[in-house]
């Protein structure tokens, strides 16, 4: 190792360890607090653990002593220069030139970490960690015995010796009850919208029982046989008149009994979140659109906590699936980095892979994806240098579940999700699966190049390349021209369902008269089987976007995102179905109460509007270059604002006057105008009929007179 350097000393100190150990544990705590009825319900897969052991290493070159305070959490071995130093020193004075110094730190508990801070000699991500396998591991994910490879230790924003790791908590503000009322000698407690948190009891007397019925409906609050969550308070008579219950809950409404011997003044709670600010912004000439992205944001809000979840009530885990769609929602409301990144270790876990992701295909499938989505719209490959040992270890899992035909189908233990649809076939080699696992592996290859693994790059390269070509030569019907859904013993299945044929279009791996096809024969044909989630509805629109058909998206929008606001949705739900009237909308799984109304994957909006209205999109790493492409739908006007690393871009558009203006990189304004556009800035070029382009630079604020089509 030769990382010899004059330390910075105004850089800050931080809390380090192993990289993904936190993120594993964190996700651990967090996914076992689902409980239904006060019985914990942990997730359905394999769990991990930090690693006890962990090495800290670093080397300086200091031009004074330094006294260096020492913070750990776990008992540790420190050796200054290969010479142990005694005791658990909380702090040492290293003496002015160079240095190696090492922490080998044990904790059973949570997770080895330390935090360091001198004038020079600071814990940060220049450090180097090992996990005692005697390998360090290089930025390619090469195991090396010995020498200059080193693997960056984990850090996040825990930037104080008191802010520890282990003692991470969301953050809380007070709310208030909207109003409350009587029902049947209980009270009902109504915060006006959904939330999330802690109940806080006031003015609090007597001992006995009070029991809390919560329901992100009244109906569901109100019906204590059959809720889905509960709490059953006993006191002894002792407690503070003050009381803040220590389980959060996802509620709107909470019905309150109380014995006659438990007397209360009042409820509030605590509303618990991830403090982010709402970079993306939207704003049209519809009302109702601009309603549908407030609720949207505030329902990815909700759901995006610890990690990207769910749902609040229920599941409260972490799916690959929802958090695919998650991370292209944030990249577009929020940008935070650090929460795409949480949420990727968590999934990903740790060695050996022996099953898929939340056990499901195409869930490992998504993850791969959502990798190349952040390098895409981050520019960051750090992550991918870090961990691009976990992604080959999870693609030579998936690719060991192949069958003799170069297919993945499910075996013994895999679940093959796609959606929740009645009817949907899933057995045998499905055209959805080879699909995503062809877009996986175009991930599994640009990550190799990143890590510098040349002979992975183009083993995955070619890997890719022939089953595209395998996908086409079997499910593509060159008859009706569009793709099959399934194929069972060698026999291809009269069937076709939207799901691989949407993903082909946005993939772009369909030629123009494939696509439309596909939108004619597939997407717009209600004689194919109906998508009734917001979860394939996102893809679904996302393809009809892609084709153009920005102003039949917005009636469905409307109509579909809509009919939630009218059925009273404070935050979208997990899944909607127009022709179900009243409590139908709140059933599921057989459950009278068992849908989320709080789901990740309702906030779809926020990405449609971003990428295929305002037209904003990364077309190379980290908006060193993108496009904006605005597209009305039908309405008059609209403006917003797109997060990008360190700014936005900002657009206006009308039927007559395009506004845009960017913080960074190089940019190309797409512009369809029945005639040529007019421009303060720059020069505007013709590419095809009606349509024009007009390069952008940094930090100048372009208008544009046009005529729109």
């Amino acid at each position: 190792m030769d990382k010899s350097y004059l330390p910075n000393a105004s850089s800050t100190s931080t809390w380090i360890w192993y990289p993904g150990d936190f993120e594993i544990w964190l996700s651990n705590k967090m996914q076992v607090r689902r409980t239904e009825r006060e019985a914990v319900f942990p997730p359905l897969w394999q769990y991990y653990s930090p690693y006890p052991l962990v090495t800290f290493q670093t080397e300086v070159d200091i031009p004074e002593p330094d006294e260096v305070k020492i913070y750990s959490e776990g008992s540790f071995q420190l050796l200054l220069d290969d010479i142990q130093i005694y005791g658990q020193p909380k702090s040492i004075l290293i003496p002015s030139g160079k240095h190696k110094i090492s922490f080998k730190v044990f904790n059973q508990e949570v997770l080895p970490a330390i935090y360091i801070d001198g004038k020079y000699i600071k814990s940060d991500a220049t450090w180097i960690v090992t996990n005692e396998d005697k390998l360090w591991i290089d930025e390619a994910g090469r195991a090396q015995q010995s020498g200059t490879p080193w693997l960056p230790v984990g850090s996040w924003n825990f930037d104080s010796p008191e802010h520890k790791p282990s003692e991470f908590r969301l953050a809380t503000e007070p709310w208030n009850a909207k109003s409350t009322e009587k029902v049947n000698g209980s009270e009902l407690v109504d915060f006006g919208k959904e939330t999330f948190g802690y109940i806080k009891i006031h003015g609090l007397k007597g001992k006995g029982k009070l029991a809390l019925y919560y329901g992100e409906s009244r109906e569901e609050a109100l019906d204590s046989a059959k809720c889905e969550t509960l709490d059953y308070l006993h006191f002894d008579g002792n407690q503070s008149e003050t009381y803040t219950h220590d389980k959060s809950k996802a509620f709107r409404y909470v019905q309150v009994q109380a014995d006659a011997t438990v007397l209360y003044d009042s409820i509030s709670m605590l509303y618990e979140y991830l403090p982010l600010e709402y970079r993306g912004a939207f704003k049209s000439s519809d009302d109702l659109l601009n309603e549908i992205w407030d609720v949207s944001a505030y329902t990815m809000h909700l759901t995006t906590r610890e990690f990207f979840i769910d749902g609040i009530k229920r599941d409260r885990w972490i799916w690959s699936g929802d958090a695919h769609q998650s991370y292209l929602m944030n990249y577009y409301l929020f940008y935070d980095s650090p929460s795409v990144e949480r949420t990727l270790l968590a999934l990903r876990g740790k060695e050996p892979v022996t099953a898929h992701i939340n056990i499901i295909m195409d869930y490992s499938l998504y993850w791969f994806v959502g990798i190349y989505d952040y390098y895409l719209y981050t520019g960051d490959t750090k992550f991918i240098e870090t961990f691009y040992p976990r992604m080959k270890t999870l693609m030579e899992f998936c690719l060991g579940r192949r069958n003799k035909n170069g297919f993945l189908e499910p075996l013994e233990g895999d679940w093959v999700f796609i959606d929740w649809a009645d009817g949907l076939p899933k057995t045998g080699e499905v055209s959805f699966e080879q699909m995503l696992l062809a877009r996986s592996l175009e991930a599994m290859a640009v990550s190799a190049k990143i890590a510098g693994a040349s002979e992975d790059e183009k083993q995955y390269q070619q890997l890719a390349k022939d089953l595209k070509e395998q996908l086409f030569d079997v499910f593509w019907d060159k008859n009706e021209n569009v793709m099959k859904h399934q194929r069972i013993d060698g026999e291809v299945q009269d069937i076709v369902t939207r799901y691989a044929n949407m993903f082909g279009i946005f993939f772009n791996y369909f030629d123009e008269e494939q696509k439309q096809s596909v939108k004619n024969k597939v997407l717009l044909n209600d004689d194919i089987l109906e998508i009734t989630t917001p979860y394939m509805r996102f893809y679904e629109l996302e393809a009809l976007c892609a084709m153009g058909e920005q102003e039949f998206v917005l009636d469905e929008i409307r109509d579909y995102w809509g009919g939630m606001l009218r059925e009273g949705a404070t935050s979208f739900w997990e899944k909607y179905d127009p022709k179900q009237g009243g409590k139908e909308h709140l059933e599921m799984y057989g459950r009278p109460y068992g849908k989320s109304l709080c789901h990740a994957w309702g906030s779809s909006p926020i990405y449609l509007f971003g990428k295929y209205y305002l037209g904003v999109e990364p077309t190379a790493p980290g908006y060193s270059e993108y496009v904006i492409k605005p597209n009305l739908g039908g309405l008059k006007w609209m403006e917003g604002k797109v997060p990008t690393p360190n700014g936005s871009v900002d657009v206006y558009c009308s039927t007559n006057e395009i506004k845009v203006k960017s913080s960074e990189g190089e940019g190309t304004l797409i512009i369809n105008s029945q005639s040529k556009p007019k421009t303060n800035l720059g020069t505007i070029t013709q590419v095809d009929k009606n349509k024009y382009q007009l390069a952008l630079e940094a930090n100048k604020e372009y208008q544009i007179q046009y005529k729109a089509l």
